[in-house]
This record gives structure tokens, C-alpha cells and sequence, in this order.
């Protein structure tokens, strides 16, 4: 079993085309949003926009990383998501979610086996494999957070 292989379908899993562990995916989720719901707040609940530019944040900051051997990301900005103020603007987070989506999974998909147990960056990040089934398991999590603020929001849906 290719190691590469497996963990890029479960990223497509999560992020453009599955329907196994959460029956839904972030590009089916985001594509049903009008910019409106996205900035909608509920609660004390993140908005759908913030919690999108949130993953889009660890996605391209990891991009660079692979690109370049610098983690250049921080906690602290990972929700300092733009504004938002018409369907313009939120199609694009949209769109660059998507292709740094598009991007990681085909960085991953190209990867060695061998880099999966090599320190990322900084040993103190543990390996590559730690990292990427982070982003994993991190998308989850807030994919079913925008399930919930959806089904919050719009009670009618199914």
C-alpha cells in the first residue's frame, strides 16, 4: 500500500469529493453557501467564513512549507479572515480554498513513502505524516462545525 496514495484520498475525502466519515465534503458544504449565511453569525459560533479561511490558512501555510522547508504560519492569525461584503468576495475564499485543496492533495499525492516519517520543518512539529493527518482530522472537526451552524441557521434543510 502506497502510504502517499492513501492519505491524499482521505484528504479528497474530506475536502472535495467524499461522503464516507462525515456524508459530506467541504466543497459540497461551501458551494451550497450564499456569502450572506457565510458571514452569519450564530451565537458565539465562528462563521462559516471564518472557520473556511481557517483550514484555507493551514493549507497554504503547509503549501509553502513543502515548497520551501519554512513554517512561516501562527496560531494567532488563523482566523483574521477578510472581509466579506458580496458574493464576489466570498467565491473567492471559496476558490482559493479549493485550490489549496486542489494543490495539497497533489503535493501529497506525489510524495515519496520515504518523507512521511522525516521530521516537518522542525523535529519539535513531529514528522510529515503527524502534520498531514492533522490537517485531516482538523478539517473534520470544522467541517461538521459549518454541518452545524447550516443546520442552525437554515432549519429547513435536510
Amino acid at each position: 500500500m502506497k502510504i502517499n496514495l492513501t492519505i491524499a484520498g482521505r484528504l479528497r475525502e474530506v475536502l472535495l469529493n467524499g461522503h464516507w466519515i462525515a456524508n459530506t465534503n467541504y466543497k459540497e458544504q461551501l458551494n451550497e453557501i450564499s456569502w450572506q449565511l457565510a458571514i452569519q453569525k450564530v451565537g458565539n459560533l465562528n462563521t462559516i467564513a471564518a472557520l473556511t479561511y481557517h483550514i484555507n490558512y493551514y493549507l497554504a501555510g503547509l503549501l509553502r512549507a513543502f515548497e520551501n522547508g519554512k513554517l512561516d504560519i501562527s496560531d494567532k492569525y488563523s482566523f483574521d479572515v477578510p472581509q466579506i461584503n458580496s458574493e464576489t468576495d466570498w467565491n473567492k475564499l471559496v476558490s482559493d480554498f479549493l485550490y489549496n485543496s486542489e494543490q495539497f492533495i497533489n503535493q501529497v499525492e506525489q510524495m515519496d513513502d520515504s518523507i512521511f516519517d522525516q521530521p516537518f520543518v522542525d523535529e519539535k512539529y513531529g514528522n510529515y505524516l503527524r502534520n498531514i493527518e492533522g490537517i485531516i482530522e482538523h478539517s473534520y472537526y470544522h467541517l461538521g462545525q459549518i454541518s452545524l451552524i447550516r443546520k442552525i441557521a437554515m432549519p429547513n434543510l435536510t
